[in-house]
């Protein structure tokens, strides 16, 4: 499934903008040699799942242990990230479990699970209480990501299909105005969004949630380009590790250190935390090892096969890292 021009579009503003908006620790030089670090350009969304290791690495002084420099990059979503890997403006990149199609079509590769999440929702305008009140109606979707996802899930369990709805791609952003402002009627879409429209549309319905399905799994993640050095990704794999620990152990710390990346309100981000779970590194390297991580991402696969995005479940080996992962945190 190719992405829409528009999101080739907001793909390369996006990347342009995101020149001018980088969080860096220790030197930027331009590779490892010549008595620099080696510049590692990041991309993350701004939420708890996307920023809380990136804020954690900087704070504990992590990259630099590993010799490297971060350049962060922000973006909205995940397909866009993608996006920029694939045109070389990036290195490294997060994803929320509905872009994982991206991936697994061989656009990008896992190299890290970072959470399970739960923050997705289909919101409605008050007066409409159920997914199936939404028939015939215009839901905004951000498509290819999470809210996309939750939205079919939703869609899947009412017995109903995407055409009973008018679905209406848009950017997060645009469904964020256009909820408040009415022009649609219900939304696919994930905290800490969502809190924003509450502010303004406190009567809202969440008529759908990931938190309904709890025989799947949603895989947040960090991917890379499928051409960048193996050397550096172990790096950077390494860092995210142990900033990973670090949150499993000091939680309240992990919100404050994204709280100030973020410049946002602290309770906002405790808010988002509250959607998450996290695991230890150790953990992560065990579900790899006994093939828990596989079914997650499989089980992802068997739903993106039944909504078109992929044609084939690919076996998860063919884009997820496990090997790198698990060697990395021997190291």
């Amino acid at each position: 499934m190719r992405l829409s021009q528009r999101a080739l579009t907001a793909a390369a503003a996006v990347s342009v903008l995101a020149l001018s908006v980088t969080g860096c620790s220790g030197d930027s030089g331009d590779s490892a040699g010549g008595g620099g670090s080696a510049k590692v350009r990041f991309g993350y969304i701004s939420d708890y799942n996307g920023a809380s290791l990136l804020a954690i690495a900087d704070q504990q002084g992590l990259w630099k242990k590993e010799g490297l420099s971060p350049q962060y990059s922000v973006f909205t979503n995940g397909p866009l990230q993608i996006q920029a890997l694939g045109g070389g403006s990036l290195d490294f990149g997060y994803i929320g479990p509905g872009a994982m199609w991206l991936p697994a079509t061989g656009k990008a590769k896992v190299v890290a699970v970072n959470t399970l999440a739960y923050a997705d929702r289909v919101i409605a305008q008050p007066g409409i209480k159920t997914i199936q009140d939404l028939k015939g109606k215009k839901v905004g979707v951000p498509a290819g990501t999470s809210g996309e996802m939750v939205l079919n899930l939703a869609l899947q369990k009412a017995g109903m299909k995407p055409s009973d709805i008018q679905k209406v791609p848009m950017d997060p952003a645009t469904v964020v105005s256009a909820f408040v402002s009415g022009q649609i009627d219900g939304a696919g879409l994930w905290y800490p969004l969502i809190d924003s429209i509450k502010a303004k549309k406190p009567g809202l319905n969440e008529v759908g949630s990931t938190k309904d399905f709890s025989d799947k799994a949603f895989p947040t993640a960090f991917v890379s380009g499928t051409k960048t050095d193996k050397g550096l990704t172990t790096k950077v794999v390494k860092v995210l590790q142990q900033a990973n620990d670090y949150r499993a152990a000091h939680p309240e710390e992990a919100i404050d250190a994204a709280a100030k990346l973020l410049k946002v309100d602290r309770a906002k981000v405790a808010a988002d935390a509250a959607n998450v779970k996290t695991m230890t590194t150790a953990d992560l390297v065990a579900k790899t090892g006994d093939g828990t991580v596989a079914s997650w991402l499989d089980g992802l696969g068997e739903f993106f096969v039944g909504t078109g995005q992929l044609k084939t479940v690919p076996k998860a080996d063919t884009y997820y890292d496990g090997d790198l992962y698990t060697k990395a945190y021997g190291k």
